[in-house]
C-alpha cells in the first residue's frame, strides 16, 4: 500500500536549467537581446531590404525579375570589376600569405625579430584612406615625387644613363641638319680642317656637371679638331653666332662619330669646354652627332596607367596586410613542437627541407586561416581602389564593391547596385562557410 501510495504521487517539476556559469536561460536570453536587435537592425534587415531591391527597377515601383542579375554579366564595367576581383582573390592573399610565412619564420632567428615584427606590422594601424593618399604620392609618375619612380629610375640609370641633351638642336646658319634622330654635317670634313657645331636648346640648369667655358678649336695638321657648345648669350645682340663667347658653355661628353659610306669610321667624346679630336682615318667623312645624345630622359614607368594600376594597388595591399598574416602565422609557429624540426635536422633533412616537409604542413590550418580570412578581405575591398586608381584608370581598376558604389550613387542604379551587394555576399559566404568549418574543426582537437 506504502509502495502504492509512493508510485502515485507526481514527480517534482524539472528546474529550469543553468549553464556551467550558473546563468539562467532567461537571464542569458535576455542579456542577448540588445545584441539580437541590433543585429537584426543592421545586418538581417539591410540584406533582406537589398535581396528584395533586386529585384525591382530603378524608380523601385516596378517589378524587374532577374533583369538586374542579367546586367551583371552584360554590362562592361561590372564585368571588368569580376575579372579585377578574380586577380585580386587570387593574388593578393597568396602573395600576403607566402611573405607573412617568410617573416614569421626568418624573425625567429634574429635577435631583433620582434622589432622587425613591428615595423612589418605598423601599416595595419594606418586607415585605408590614408595608406590610399600614401600610396597615390609613392606612384606618383613624376620621379622627383614619386618613390617607386625615384627608385626605378635610378636603377635604370645606373645601367642606361640618359642624355643631358634631350632638347637640343641647331640654331640659325649652323653646319649641321636633322637625320635619323640626330645631326651630320652639311659637308665632309679633313684633316687639318677646324669644325664647329654649335647647338642651341639646353637650358643653363640643364647643362651637364663637368660643363666649362667653351674653347674654340685648335687646327691639326694629322687630324681633325671641333668643338660643340651651346651657342646661346643671354641678352639681345650680345654674341657671336657660330663662335664660343666667354659665357657660354661646352656639351661635355657629347658623342661625335665620323660617318664614311654609312660605316662609322671614327668617334670621339667632347671635352668639358666641348673641344674634340677625331683621328686621320676620319678625313672625307661627315660628322654625325647620334640620337644617343638626344634622347629623352627615362621618366620611369606609367603605374598607375591603364595596364599596371592593379597589380600596383595590390602591392599596397600586401604593404599593408604582410603584418597581419606575420602576427598570425607566428603565433601558429609558436605552438609548433620543436623536437619535430629537430629531429627532421638530426635525421640529416637540410634546412630547406625541414621548412618544406615540416614546418609547412604543420603550419597548414593556420596558413588556411590567413589565406581565407584576406579572400574574404579583398572581395570586399574599396578603398584603396577609390583612392589610389585616377579617374583616367578607375575604370581599368574597377571592382565590384566600387562598382557598387557607382552604380548606386553615382549612375543612381540602385537596383543594379542591390544586385551586385547580393551577388558580393554569395561570393563571400561559401568563403567563410569554409573558414568557420576550419575553426570548429581545430576547437574540437
Amino acid at each position: 500500500m506504502a509502495s502504492a501510495t509512493a508510485g502515485a504521487r507526481k514527480a517534482p517539476a524539472p528546474r529550469s536549467r543553468k549553464s556551467v556559469t550558473g546563468t539562467r536561460r532567461s537571464v542569458a536570453a535576455l542579456f542577448l537581446l540588445p545584441a539580437l536587435v541590433l543585429l537584426g537592425a543592421l545586418v538581417v534587415y539591410p540584406i533582406g531590404y537589398s535581396v528584395v531591391r533586386s529585384f525591382y527597377d530603378q524608380s523601385g515601383d516596378g517589378f524587374a525579375g532577374i533583369d538586374n542579375y542579367k546586367e551583371l554579366f552584360s554590362d562592361d564595367g561590372i564585368r571588368t570589376a569580376l575579372q579585377n576581383n578574380i586577380i585580386w582573390v587570387v593574388f593578393a592573399p597568396t602573395v600576403t600569405t607566402a611573405l607573412g610565412l617568410i617573416f614569421a619564420v626568418l624573425t625567429e632567428r634574429v635577435r631583433w625579430g620582434t622589432a622587425f615584427k613591428l615595423v612589418v606590422f605598423m601599416p595595419m594601424a594606418i586607415s585605408m584612406l590614408a595608406a590610399g593618399i600614401i600610396f597615390r604620392l609613392v606612384y606618383d609618375q613624376d620621379p622627383d615625387k614619386g618613390v617607386a619612380n625615384a627608385v626605378w629610375v635610378g636603377v635604370h640609370d645606373t645601367f642606361a644613363q640618359s642624355s643631358a641633351f634631350p632638347k637640343a638642336h641647331p640654331g640659325r646658319e649652323s653646319p649641321l641638319v636633322a637625320r635619323g634622330g640626330g645631326f651630320v654635317t652639311r659637308q665632309p670634313v679633313h684633316t687639318g680642317e677646324t669644325v664647329t657645331l654649335p647647338l642651341v636648346g639646353v637650358a643653363p640648369d640643364r647643362m651637364p656637371d663637368g660643363a666649362e667655358k667653351a674653347a674654340a678649336p685648335t687646327a691639326d695638321p694629322g687630324k681633325i679638331t671641333g668643338t660643340t657648345w651651346q651657342d646661346f648669350t643671354r641678352g639681345k645682340g650680345v654674341g657671336t653666332l657660330g663662335a664660343p663667347d666667354p659665357t657660354e658653355l661646352g656639351y661635355a661628353g657629347m658623342r661625335i662619330e665620323a660617318v664614311k659610306d654609312g660605316k662609322v669610321v671614327a668617334s670621339a667624346t667632347a671635352a668639358g669646354d666641348g673641344t674634340f679630336t677625331l683621328p686621320a682615318k676620319a678625313d672625307g667623312a661627315q660628322l654625325r652627332l647620334p640620337a644617343s645624345n638626344f634622347k629623352e630622359p627615362y621618366n620611369g614607368l606609367d603605374w598607375l596607367g591603364p595596364s599596371l594600376v592593379t597589380p600596383a594597388i595590390i602591392g599596397s595591399y600586401i604593404w599593408m596586410w604582410a603584418g597581419f598574416a606575420m602576427v598570425l602565422i607566428a603565433a601558429g609557429l609558436a605552438g609548433v613542437p620543436r623536437e619535430l624540426l629537430e629531429a627532421a635536422r638530426v635525421d640529416g633533412a637540410t634546412e630547406w627541407q625541414v621548412f618544406r616537409r615540416v614546418t609547412v604542413p604543420l603550419l597548414a590550418p593556420v596558413l588556411a586561416v590567413v589565406a581565407v580570412t584576406l579572400m574574404i578581405n579583398v572581395l570586399k575591398i574599396f578603398d584603396l581602389v577609390f583612392i589610389i586608381a585616377p579617374g583616367s584608370s578607375q575604370d581599368d581598376a574597377n571592382v565590384l564593391a566600387l562598382e557598387l558604389y557607382r552604380k548606386g550613387f553615382s549612375e543612381d542604379q540602385p537596383g543594379v547596385a542591390s544586385a551586385i551587394a547580393v551577388f558580393l555576399l554569395l561570393l563571400v559566404i561559401p568563403v567563410m562557410w569554409f573558414n568557420i568549418r576550419r575553426l570548429r574543426r581545430e576547437v574540437r582537437r
